[in-house]
C-alpha cells in the first residue's frame, strides 16, 4: 500500500465514507463531463456518416443490381428462344409428314439427321400413335413399341397440344427434356410427335452470363427442383435449399440468406412459357466490395476523429477533475491531520496516565517487599521461611513484570528513540512468545515453532521487534478458539532479508477487513480493541526497513509475514 493510497483510506475512514463511493465521486464526474464533451462532437459526425452510408449504398446497390437484372432477362430470353426453336422444329415436322411418313423410320431417320445438323441438341425423335405406343423411333435407343399412353408428359400433350418438360433423366439416364406436339388426322385420329433435347446448352447459357466464381447461376422449375448444376446449391434434379422467390414475369432482386449463411442478392425471373425459373445469386459482399474498400478509409477516417475528439475530451476532463479532487483531499488531510492528532494526543495522555497510576502502587508493593525480605534476613531461621522467601521472591518478580508492561503502555502514548543493536530474532521471537505461555497453557492452544538455526543476526530494535511480535501474536490469539494452533516460522529469505511468519488456524479475515486492517482506530474487536495494534506494527516495521504481509482466509485462518533487514536501514537511525 503505497502513501498516497494509506492517506486517501485514512481520510475515507476519518468522514466514514465507504470505499467504493468517494473515488466514484470523481470517476462520475469524470464519465459525464468526458460523454458530454464527446457527444457533442461524435453524435453529429455519426449522424453525418449514417446519412452518407445508406445514400451509397443505395446507389451501388442500383448500379450494380441493375445489370445483374438485364443479364438474366436478357438470358432468360435466350433460353426462350431455345426452347421456342425446338418446339416450332418439332411443330413444323408434324404439319408437314403425314403420320404414314413419319411411321417409315427411314423417312424418319432421314428428317432426324437433317434437323440435328441444323438444331444441335436432338438426341431422338419417334412417333406416337393414338394409343400411346410408340410407333416408329431414331436415336441411340431401342424404344420402338414402349407404351407411354399412362405417362404424365403424353396425358399432358394430349390436353395443350405442345408439351416442354422439366428436365428428367428417364431411361437415358442423364438430363434432357422431352418436346411433343399432337396433330390430328382428317378422320380424328390423333399422334404425338415426340422429340428428346440435350440440356447441355442450358449449361451453356449459364456459363455465357460469365460470374465471377463468387457467384452462381441455374435454372429451376416452379417446384424448385435444379434444371442444371448449381455451385454452391447442388446438383441437377436436387431440391433447391432456399424457398422459392414470389412469382413474378419481371426480372426483381430480393435479399436473403442461403443454407451456408452468406448474405445474397438473388436475381430471378419466371418463365412465360415454361415451367422453368432463371436465378443469379451473388454474394452480399461481392456487391459491396467496391464499398467496403471506401468503408475502411471512412472507417479509419471516423475512428481517428472519434479517437482524437476523446483523448482531447478525457485530457482535458482528467486534468479538471484531478484538480478538483486534489483541491477536495487537501482540504480533508487539515481536517484528518487535526482529528488524528486529536486522538493520538489523547491516548497518549491516557496511557501515561494509567501507567503513573499503576506505577505508584508498584512501587509501594515493591518497597514492602523489599522490606519483608530484610525482615525475615535479620529474623533468622523460623518456620515455613524458605516458603515465605519464595511468597516475597514471586511479588518482585510480578513487580518488575509490571512494571516491563507500564513500560511498553507508555510506548503507546509518547515516540521512542530506536535502539539498533545486533540481536538474533529467534531469540527475540521465543522472548516475546514466553509473554504468552500461560495462556496457550490455559486455553490448550498448540504453539509450533519452526527456526531456521542458521539465520543471521540483524540490526535492528530489540524493544520495537518484541512489540511487533507481541501486536502480532495477541492478534492471532484472540482469533483462534481453545484447543487451536499458532505456528511460527523464522528463515533467510535472500542474502540482505530474513523472514517471520506468524500464522493461525482461526476465524480469518474477509477482503473488505483486510483493506482496512492498517488504518488507525479500526477493530474487529467491538469492545476491547483500539484499533491502533496493527497500524502501529506498521509503522514501527517500516521505520525499520522491513515489510509486512497479511494473507486470510475467512474460516481458515490468518498468515502475518514480516521481512526484516540484515543491516539497519537508513530510516531506523532517524527515530520513530
Amino acid at each position: 500500500m503505497s502513501r498516497l493510497e494509506r492517506f486517501r483510506s485514512l481520510f475515507r475512514t476519518a468522514l466514514d465514507v465507504p470505499e467504493e463511493i468517494a473515488p466514484e465521486r470523481y470517476r462520475a464526474l469524470r464519465r459525464k463531463i468526458t460523454l458530454l464533451l464527446t457527444a457533442a462532437a461524435v453524435v453529429p459526425l455519426l449522424i453525418l456518416s449514417a446519412i452518407n452510408y445508406h445514400q451509397y449504398r443505395a446507389t451501388l446497390t442500383r448500379e450494380i443490381v441493375t445489370p445483374v437484372r438485364g443479364l438474366v432477362n436478357k438470358t432468360r430470353h435466350s433460353f426462350e428462344l431455345f426452347l421456342a426453336e425446338r418446339a416450332s422444329t418439332v411443330s413444323l415436322i408434324s404439319q408437314v409428314y403425314s403420320p404414314a411418313e413419319l411411321a417409315d423410320e427411314r423417312n424418319l431417320n432421314r428428317i432426324f439427321r437433317a434437323v440435328k445438323g441444323e438444331f444441335p441438341g436432338f438426341i431422338d425423335l419417334g412417333l406416337i400413335d393414338e394409343n400411346g405406343v410408340h410407333a416408329s423411333y431414331v436415336g441411340p435407343y431401342n424404344l420402338k413399341g414402349k407404351d407411354y399412353s399412362t405417362a404424365d408428359w403424353y396425358q399432358q400433350t394430349r390436353v395443350k397440344g405442345v408439351y416442354v418438360s422439366d428436365v428428367f433423366m428417364g431411361f437415358r439416364r442423364f438430363p434432357h427434356i422431352v418436346i411433343a406436339v399432337q396433330r390430328m388426322t382428317d378422320d380424328g385420329h390423333s399422334w404425338v410427335l415426340r422429340a428428346t433435347i440435350d440440356t447441355g446448352q442450358f449449361d451453356r447459357l449459364i456459363a455465357s452470363m460469365g460470374l465471377e466464381p463468387e457467384s452462381d447461376a441455374f435454372l429451376v422449375n416452379n417446384a424448385g427442383v435444379l434444371q442444371t448444376a448449381s455451385r454452391f446449391y447442388g446438383a441437377v434434379l436436387d431440391q433447391l435449399p432456399m424457398p422459392m422467390p414470389p412469382m413474378t414475369y419481371e426480372t426483381a432482386t430480393l435479399e436473403t440468406t442461403d443454407p451456408a449463411g452468406r448474405d445474397v442478392f438473388i436475381t430471378y425471373t419466371y418463365f412465360q412459357h415454361a415451367d422453368f425459373v432463371l436465378m443469379a445469386v451473388k454474394p452480399r459482399a461481392e456487391i459491396f466490395k467496391p464499398w467496403t474498400t471506401l468503408r475502411s478509409d471512412l472507417i479509419l477516417l471516423f475512428v481517428t476523429s472519434v479517437a482524437l475528439i476523446l483523448s482531447v475530451a478525457f485530457g482535458l476532463t482528467d486534468l479538471m477533475v484531478r484538480r478538483m479532487r486534489a483541491s477536495d483531499e487537501r482540504r480533508i488531510a487539515a481536517f484528518v491531520q487535526m482529528e488524528h492528532t486529536q486522538k493520538l494526543s489523547s491516548i497518549g495522555r491516557l496511557a501515561a496516565g494509567v501507567a503513573h497510576e499503576i506505577n505508584n502502587p508498584l512501587a509501594i508493593i515493591n518497597e514492602k517487599a523489599g522490606l519483608a525480605s530484610d525482615l525475615m534476613e535479620l529474623a533468622g531461621d523460623f518456620p515455613e521461611r524458605d516458603r515465605f522467601r519464595a511468597l516475597v521472591d514471586a511479588i518482585l518478580r510480578s513487580v518488575e513484570r509490571c512494571r516491563s508492561i507500564t513500560h511498553r503502555l507508555l510506548g503507546f502514548s509518547r515516540r521512542m528513540d530506536v535502539n539498533i543493536e545486533q540481536l538474533d530474532v529467534n531469540d527475540v521471537l521465543k522472548e516475546t512468545m514466553s509473554f504468552l505461555e500461560q495462556e496457550a497453557l490455559h486455553r490448550s492452544i498448540t504453539t509450533s515453532v519452526s527456526l531456521d538455526p542458521a539465520m543471521p543476526r540483524i540490526a535492528s530494535d530489540r524493544g520495537q521487534l518484541q512489540q511487533v511480535f507481541l501486536n502480532i501474536l495477541n492478534n492471532a490469539f484472540a482469533a483462534v478458539p481453545d484447543g487451536g494452533s499458532v505456528t511460527l516460522a523464522t528463515w533467510l529469505r535472500d542474502p540482505d532479508t530474513v523472514g517471520v511468519s506468524i500464522k493461525d488456524n482461526g476465524k480469518g479475515m474477509s477482503d473488505e477487513v483486510l483493506r482496512h486492517i492498517f488504518e488507525p482506530f479500526f477493530t474487529t474487536k467491538k469492545t476491547s480493541g483500539t484499533g491502533l495494534g496493527m497500524f502501529i506494527t506498521y509503522g514501527i516495521i517500516r521505520r525499520l526497513g522491513g515489510d509486512i504481509a497479511v494473507q486470510s482466509t475467512e474460516g481458515a485462518g490468518t498468515t502475518v509475514t514480516v521481512f526484516l533487514p540484515v543491516k539497519a536501514a537508513p530510516t531506523a537511525t532517524l527515530g520513530s
